[in-house]
């Protein structure tokens, strides 16, 4: 028999109570200061406020388009971060399946440790880390190459930097993400590998015929989430490593920055809200459709 509301939360009342900070937290920090979209659609102004401002339709998003500048950095949003994903997925899988493949404990251990401490390593302090190599004046790498008749100009050249954000990102996440890859790995029943090995399969058959399908679920699941920030550019990432920088900003300027950038000196509220809710209706689009891909390949592995 079906339960009703009120006697599925008698029921289970322990279970929702546990949820209910999280709930909280979402509705406070989500679900709250979604009223604040109608700055989109205001000439907003800081003195009047929200309710004192004046209203002027969609003239903020025309302005967008008109600009031509949304263009650029969705682009560059969507670009680098299909990368991420797919690199940093590849990395994390590969990470796991090494760790496993690691017959000695000792060993493994150190390994994971090594491989996870990056990604407590601030943004900030990765940059003083790239600065001190690659800087124009006296980077270590750059004095190693002028010896040879190389000159390195990285933060002048925009052409390297997907490639080199795509790097740190993988050496800085990729551990991190291997964790969930792992788990899944463990769980997989060991019986399954020894009747392998007993059929003469070897430890390669074994990684691509058992370990990788048995993942897909994870994967499509973990890929899910990703795109669901697809439209989202790593702001703490890029704006640490980037900053004010427009030389760099051809093949780095994404969305987030764009906003930060209309509201710190333009002073423009209303098109940075429109800019930020038509990153947000993007990204549901976006989440929606890998959703009905994914439930079309894996119907275990769909989020709704």
């Amino acid at each position: 028999m079906k339960l009703t509301f009120f006697q599925e939360l008698r029921k289970n009342k322990m279970m929702y109570l546990m949820t209910l900070p999280g709930i909280i937290f979402f509705i406070i920090f989500c679900y709250i200061p979604m009223a604040g979209l109608i700055i989109a659609f205001q000439d907003f102004n800081m003195i009047k406020g929200i309710f004192g401002s004046k209203f002027n339709g969609i003239e903020n998003f025309k302005f967008l388009f008109q600009t031509g500048d949304i263009y650029k950095v969705t682009a560059n949003t969507l670009y680098l971060n299909i990368l991420f994903i797919l690199f940093s997925t590849v990395f994390a899988i590969a990470l796991a399946i090494m760790f496993n493949e690691t017959r000695q404990r000792h060993y493994k251990r150190i390994a994971q440790t090594i491989s996870l401490l990056p990604y407590f390593i601030s943004w900030v302090v990765i940059y003083l880390i790239l600065y001190s190599f690659v800087n124009r004046e006296n980077g270590i790498i750059t004095m190693m190459l002028a010896r040879f008749g190389i000159e390195l100009k990285v933060f002048s050249s925009p052409k390297v930097w997907p490639a080199l954000l795509v790097f740190l990102k993988i050496w800085q996440g990729a551990g991190y993400s291997a964790i969930v890859y792992i788990a899944s790995i463990t769980s997989i029943d060991t019986g399954i590998y020894e009747a392998a090995s007993i059929d003469g399969a070897s430890r390669w058959s074994q990684i691509t015929r058992i370990t990788l399908p048995i993942l897909r679920p994870t994967i499509i699941l973990m890929t899910l989430f990703s795109v669901g920030r697809i439209f989202y550019g790593d702001f703490g990432m890029i704006y640490a490593l980037v900053g004010d920088n427009s030389l760099l900003f051809p093949t780095t300027d994404v969305i987030d920055t764009y906003v930060l950038r209309s509201m710190r000196n333009l002073q423009d509220y209303g098109m940075a809200t429109a800019t930020g809710m038509l990153q947000s209706v993007l990204g549901f689009v976006f989440v929606y459709c890998a959703n009905k891909l994914a439930r079309s390949i894996e119907p275990d592995s769909a989020i709704f």
